[in-house]
């Protein structure tokens, strides 16, 4: 593992999440539109600027695949055994409509498995942050952080979290076969991190999600005590030549074989 100061990673999300919320409370939202049609604002191109020139300065040498940057070829990633893998907004959708509901993510990843991971909600200025063998955390504002686990025993029922913009009728199907009480519509990476912390059991998309999207929760969500499978019930890989997973699900790991 490298030797990665973990809290100089959370403060630099602090950092992304301030510039974020700088456009946020701006009275002018402008929206452009990429080559795939999702939106993209002066936030998400602020907060990837803030992130990429942290990390540069403090991890020299180390490359950053973020959402925002330049198109890097499979065949020159394909060979890299650590790098960055940055969101730099999550939930773009959210931010536009204005209900909080958006992330900063960045993830270290080893190869093809993010062992690092914070997820900051600027918000609320909620943190989440992970690392492989270290622990998995949550720190509200100068509180101190919590460690966090996933609740492993859903007594009562399980709580269901989905996307609030990207649900299906077949993840509705999937979930009829388990004992779900009540669910969840949220945006972006905060559903792994519910999860994570015990207030959801269990997340599923079933449609295509880009690796940068789900890198940092994953991390979290994992280090918590989360199983966390394709839908072929496989291990799910990164750094692929694609870079975008076929769906996936985040469980509590008490729902049996998927």
């Amino acid at each position: 593992m490298l030797d990665i100061d973990l809290n100089k990673v959370v403060d630099l999300s602090v950092q992304a999440g301030d510039a974020v919320l700088e456009v946020y409370r701006s009275n002018d939202i402008s929206v452009e539109r990429k080559e795939d049609r999702t939106p993209l604002t002066l936030a998400d191109k602020r907060s990837h600027e803030v992130i990429v020139n942290g990390l540069e300065t403090l991890c020299p040498g180390i490359p950053v695949l973020s959402e925002e940057g330049q198109t890097i070829p499979y065949e020159t990633r394909k060979h890299w055994d650590w790098f960055w893998l940055v969101d730099p907004l999550d939930g773009t959708k959210e931010f536009i409509n204005r209900n909080g509901e958006f992330t900063v993510n960045i993830a270290l990843m080893d190869q093809d498995e993010p062992v690092l991971g914070v997820v900051l909600v600027p918000a609320s200025g909620v943190v989440y942050f992970a690392q492989k063998d270290y622990g998995a955390f949550k720190k509200t504002g100068n509180c101190e952080p919590e460690r966090i686990l996933v609740d492993k025993n859903p007594n009562n029922g399980m709580v269901a979290v989905r996307s609030r913009s990207h649900s299906s009728p077949e993840e509705e199907k999937f979930l009829k076969q388990f004992n779900v009480v009540k669910v969840i519509h949220v945006g972006s990476s905060l559903k792994f991190c519910m999860v994570a912390d015990g207030s959801a059991h269990i997340y599923l998309r079933f449609g295509p999600m880009m690796e940068w999207d789900t890198a940092a929760g994953h991390c979290v969500a994992e280090v918590a005590g989360a199983v966390i499978r394709s839908r072929m019930n496989e291990r799910v890989y990164y750094n692929t030549e694609s870079l975008r997973h076929e769906g996936l699900i985040v469980s509590c790991g008490s729902i049996g074989a998927l």
